[in-house]
């Protein structure tokens, strides 16, 4: 983590919480703000995060990335549990809330915001904190309850219009809704472009009345972990550049796709695979 004597200008602001994810012996870094964060700068922009944690959480994987945290006594920690095949989710600890008072003033204007809780953990005034940036809403965590084993459960986004109101888009997965179409078709009533995620079958855009599917190239999945978030940074970062969601849909596939072959962090775009797929993008 970069250390913050000055607070300098960004191009790229994504608030949520970073995650300690439990695994086999230790903990990982996780959470949207991370992966987006990482994303959003090997895509070459300046990038700043404003998260909450604990104070002795160490973020060596932000190095050069600007990071505001808010003291917390605990950091959001995830434990995946497998059993039978089947996958629950426990939420150990949450951080504490992020409220529009907790963004510094220098990055009120940041021409792109991503708001990306993972926990219940951002107020949804924030979504009209940004009135002159492009809003970008990941609202997983928003979609997300747990119970009092601590298990996550799925629930319903009821501050969705008021968040979706102010977004230039959101990017959500075909999770995070249980597959509930009806709500799908609620949210893209909501905001100007909805992009939905369906894993291995691609990505499904709603813009302007119109819907297209854009289907992943097959990969050896290794870890999806960070895939949804590698996606939505990419599109939103594309989108804003090119204002055409149909290429930006394409491009950001493109990189999520690669993303599920390598594990966890690891799988943040390579220079490499932005130079390839942007070429690609832009000869199709």
């Amino acid at each position: 983590m970069k250390e913050i004597a000055l607070i300098e200008p960004i191009d790229y602001l994504v608030i949520g919480h970073v995650t300690q994810d439990v695994i086999p012996g230790s903990y990982a870094l996780g959470g949207t703000a991370a992966y987006s964060a990482l994303t959003a700068a090997a895509l070459g922009l300046r990038v700043g995060v404003v998260t909450a944690c604990a104070p002795n959480l160490a973020l060596p994987e932000l190095a050069g990335i600007q990071v505001i945290r808010k003291d917390s006594p605990w950091s959001t920690t995830f434990e995946n549990r497998y059993s039978e095949g089947l996958r629950t989710q426990h939420l150990h600890h949450r951080a504490v809330m992020l409220t529009p008072e907790d963004i510094p003033a220098q990055w009120r204007n940041t021409p792109l915001v991503h708001l990306g809780p993972v926990a219940q953990e951002l107020d949804p005034e924030l979504a009209a904190a940004f009135p002159r940036s492009f809003v970008g809403v990941t609202p997983q965590g928003w979609l997300r309850t747990w119970d009092d084993d601590q298990k996550v459960l799925p629930c319903r986004w009821e501050s969705a219009g008021e968040v979706l109101i102010h977004a230039s888009a959101a990017v959500l997965s075909i999770e995070d809704v249980s597959g509930n179409e009806d709500e799908i078709q609620e949210f893209s009533e909501h905001v100007a472009v909805l992009c939905m995620t369906e894993g291995v079958d691609g990505s499904r855009i709603y813009w302007n009345r119109d819907v297209r599917a854009f289907r992943a190239p097959h990969r050896e999945e290794v870890d999806a972990t960070g895939a949804g978030d590698i996606f939505a940074t990419s599109f939103f970062v594309r989108y804003m550049k090119t204002h055409d969601p149909w290429e930006s849909a394409r491009f950001a596939t493109l990189i999520a796709a690669n993303s599920v072959t390598r594990k966890a962090l690891q799988g943040v775009p390579t220079a490499a695979e932005i130079k390839s797929i942007s070429s690609e993008i832009v000869n199709v």
